[in-house]
């Protein structure tokens, strides 16, 4: 069933207008004080002077880069931990203090979600909600407060209609949302920020690899650890994705898509790969690592599992060791930026033994693959071409 909305809480009201000449453009809508997921009277269309449908991009080469769109939505929070109603902003530029929190301690998370574009013009969300709650249990994890699920969901809400002409026309791309938490206040000595800013961006984007649809090819890295026990590695935190840098530009500068990490303790079991999690096929197995703290539980992640479980499959979440990734039938890749991508080869360089052990692996590709099947029908809900049975789809 595909869920209406339009609670945006003034969302709009909130804009800061300035002069219409200045903005070109502003938003209709009817707002309600109804929660989000009601059904409400359908919003009014997106309103611009001299502006068309759809942006003028190329949308037939969209790679995944940032490509600066309308608007922006901000939302504030003091000592109090409650966030003051939210604006949508002009995309710009932010003020921050040298001395925020985030810039010198790192306190922020991010998430990411996407709108799809149907036939109708209609805009879908997939499961934000998941989202929200994710950001939630990292704030927790690094003393931040955190937008109610409704706030979070409204913003999205806001910011895909408010740059409804950014969003791809079906089956070229979609609109990538990105919600941040930071600590804006400013801070000296090793502590919580005094002020906390919600922010919530988008862009239109394509295919997360250079290689398009094309299979994977993933280096296991060793010297490098993406987390360890104890750490924020299950967590959405920014601090998780700088020290990953080098072993990306490593990877990249060998001809590899990206990296795939193993444990800090044993070196021997997967985690995931640096933008996403990773699943193996043995027959009617489909395996994943554990969700046990060092490795982001993520939304396509869940939702793949559900799929696999109606697709008829056993589906396991557990340690995997690399001997039986090397075994394995085939290989796949799932996250909100790559959707389910197959894995064509893996390298891995084994230190552990005396004797230096090099191992290359490739899997073959077949047409009726599981991650084809899982793919598609992922993919079918998203765009509404499949009947959402799950209540996963926001229409907006």
């Amino acid at each position: 069933m595909i869920q209406s909305s339009s609670s945006l809480h003034n969302l709009v009201q909130s804009v800061r207008l300035g002069s219409l000449s200045q903005l070109g453009a502003f938003l209709c809508y009817s707002s309600q004080a109804a929660s989000s997921l009601q059904q409400v009277d359908k919003p009014l269309p997106y309103c611009a002077d001299g502006e068309g449908e759809f942006a003028n991009v190329d949308w037939d080469n969209l790679g995944f880069g940032i490509m600066p769109t309308d608007y922006m939505f901000t939302m504030r929070c003091s000592k109090d931990g409650c966030f003051e109603q939210g604006q949508l902003t002009r995309y710009g530029n932010i003020e921050l203090s040298p001395s925020a929190g985030v810039l010198n301690y790192g306190q922020g998370l991010y998430e990411g979600t996407k709108a799809y574009r149907k036939e109708d013009g209609r805009l879908l969300l997939f499961r934000p909600d998941q989202n929200a709650i994710r950001m939630k249990m990292g704030a927790d994890r690094l003393c931040m407060p955190c937008p109610s699920i409704d706030q979070f969901v409204d913003a999205v809400k806001g910011v895909a209609l408010a740059n409804k002409r950014w969003v791809p026309p079906p089956g070229k791309g979609t609109l990538y949302i990105r919600p941040l938490l930071m600590g804006s206040g400013p801070v000296l000595g090793l502590a919580p920020a005094p002020e906390y800013t919600f922010l919530t961006y988008a862009s239109p984007v394509g295919n997360y690899f250079k290689e398009g649809s094309a299979p994977l090819n993933l280096y296991i890295e060793e010297e490098f650890h993406r987390a360890s026990r104890g750490g924020a590695g299950g967590v959405k935190s920014i601090t998780n994705y700088a020290p990953v840098l080098k072993a990306i530009a490593r990877a990249k500068s060998r001809g590899f898509s990206d990296v795939l990490y193993l444990d800090s303790v044993n070196k021997r079991y997967l985690e995931e790969v640096s933008s996403c999690n990773i699943f193996i096929v043995k027959g009617n197995v489909i395996c994943t690592p554990a969700a046990n703290g060092t490795i982001l539980q993520g939304v396509t992640r869940r939702s793949v599992i559900e799929i696999a479980h109606d697709h008829g499959y056993q589906v396991e979440e557990r340690a995997i060791s690399v001997d039986e990734l090397m075994d394995a039938d085939e290989v796949f890749c799932t996250g909100t930026a790559v959707g389910v991508a197959p894995v064509g080869s893996i390298k891995y360089q084994d230190r552990s033994a005396k004797n230096l052990c090099m191992y290359r692996v490739e899997y073959k590709i077949r047409v009726e693959s599981v991650a084809q099947e899982l793919y598609s029908t992922l993919e079918g809900i998203k765009r509404g071409l499949i009947e959402d049975k799950k209540g996963w789809i926001i229409e907006i």
